[in-house]
């Protein structure tokens, strides 16, 4: 099982893409959250812990005597424990990055690209853009986590500068760069039109780069192209809300998702009681079921309809899909496709090793250590 555990609601940015409730602002106690540790070693296995936000490093502490303790658990519980922190980089420091590599801590960082696009969105308590701020945060990271992901967010006042913000996360010296968009904002048709200009423009950027044999990662390319080469594999994958991985809120309640916390219709359970698993179970089963309106569609087998937090976050309701999803997927897969196919065409060593060879991963992080 993996568990995100919501730290804290609040934030050290003005920025509009916090899940949680602003309005209330808490933050989850040492005793709660080391409960989520003894209930990951009684399960036993490898557990996943992702420390969450609002930003979670308004909770340092907790994070250094959570991971503490559940290494503790490790050599005393036989139990096995892999942690990540998701971030918005303002608070990063030497001592935190120093002991993320001690205890092999994944890092995601959220930066929006160039400085036009960051600063709409991501600003300080005084209103300011804090693009300057995370010049040398980048540096700090990346020098000690140099796989570390960057997750890029794009609205529609920002789908201009796609294309020029991949490429200064990927300049910036990160390989792999998570790309989504707010699908809650007021997505139109034009907007929509710049953004697959953009995508044009970033699948010729994915061409070269992959033609020099540069070693990156960038979605949504690579799901979709993944999509296309693996079939009923990739549709195996789909979103079984609630079953693998649930979000702890700062209260101990247990929710499927991220996007569910605070919702008491989808809570299921908390940590000092369990999880329910009869809701469990029919809430993983309701969004398992094919959509009505997907029927019939032609490329429902590839695209994320499927996804029932996403169907919440932007319609309210896991079984009802997004029409600017819907768009967005049909304006995405044939540039992807088209992308594919030039690569694929041309032979290139390093498009068919990232996806066709199941060992890519491993045999490359064996040429990155021989490198060293």
């Amino acid at each position: 099982m993996h568990y995100t555990l919501h730290l804290t609601n609040n934030c050290n940015l003005s920025c509009k893409y916090c899940y949680v409730n602003k309005e209330t602002k808490s933050t989850m106690s040492l005793d709660t959250a080391r409960k989520v540790i003894d209930t990951g070693a009684m399960e036993g296995g490898s557990t996943g812990i992702v420390f969450f936000g609002g930003e979670p490093l308004l909770c340092k502490d907790i994070i250094y005597k959570v991971v503490e303790y559940a290494r503790a658990l490790e050599r005393t519980k036989g139990c096995r424990f892999h942690f990540k922190v998701v971030t918005n980089g303002m608070l990063l420091d030497q001592r935190f990055i120093d002991f993320t590599k001690l205890h092999h801590i994944y890092v995601a960082f959220s930066h929006d690209g160039i400085r036009e696009a960051h600063d709409q969105n991501r600003v300080d308590a005084a209103g300011n853009g804090t693009f300057d701020c995370l010049t040398d945060k980048i540096k700090l990271l990346l020098t000690s986590h140099p796989y570390a992901p960057v997750m890029m967010v794009v609205n529609p006042e920002t789908a201009k500068y796609y294309a020029a913000s991949v490429k200064h996360l990927y300049d910036s010296g990160f390989k792999y760069i998570i790309t989504s968009l707010n699908f809650k904002a007021g997505w139109t048709q034009d907007a929509l039109d710049v953004l697959r200009v953009e995508y044009k423009k970033t699948a010729d950027f994915y061409y070269k780069r992959t033609l020099k044999e540069d070693k990156f990662y960038l979605e949504p390319f690579e799901t979709k192209i993944d999509s296309h080469i693996k079939g009923e594999d990739y549709c195996s994958q789909r979103c079984e809300l609630g079953k693998n991985q649930v979000s702890v809120a700062p209260d101990g309640s247990i929710y499927p998702c991220v996007q569910f916390v605070g919702d008491k219709e989808y809570l299921i359970g908390h940590i000092d009681t369990g999880i329910d698993s009869h809701k469990q179970a029919a809430l993983s089963q309701a969004s398992h079921g094919e959509k009505v309106s997907c029927l019939g569609c032609t490329i429902r087998s590839r695209c994320n309809h499927y996804c029932g937090c996403l169907n919440k976050q932007t319609t309210g309701s896991i079984n009802e899909v997004s029409p600017v999803l819907c768009a967005h997927e049909r304006l995405l897969l044939p540039i992807a496709d088209k992308l594919a196919h030039k690569l694929f065409k041309k032979r290139s060593a390093m498009f068919i090793q990232k996806h066709y060879n199941d060992a890519y991963q491993i045999i490359s992080m064996i040429e990155d250590s021989i490198e060293k």
